[in-house]
């Protein structure tokens, strides 16, 4: 099944979590934090704007990307979680 955002809505893939620290340690799942980080799948139209245009997205398929700890709405489609949210939930992109 393929998903596909509306208006200025964004699919996010969450990257991996770290499975150890810095210093070696490795983390159980219950002490694992979920990673704020996280790769754009797809895009909405964008925003609508007064004039009946629709407003770019800064972002593009294929970014990587840094969002809020409580961004977007967790979805599950064919076992796999993602994440929709709008573009004001991303901090920066990742190069």
């Amino acid at each position: 099944m393929k998903v596909l955002p509306l208006n200025d809505k964004i699919l996010v893939e969450r990257l991996e979590a770290e499975t150890k620290t810095l210093g070696g340690i490795v983390l159980p799942d219950s002490a694992q934090e979920k990673p704020k980080q996280g790769k754009v799948l797809e895009l909405g139209e964008g925003k609508a704007l007064d004039s009946g245009k629709r407003s770019a997205f800064q972002v593009k398929k294929g970014d990587t990307v840094l969002f809020t700890s409580y961004a977007g709405s967790e979805i599950t489609v064919d076992g796999k979680e993602y994440l929709i949210m709008t573009e004001d939930d991303i901090l920066a992109i990742v190069n």
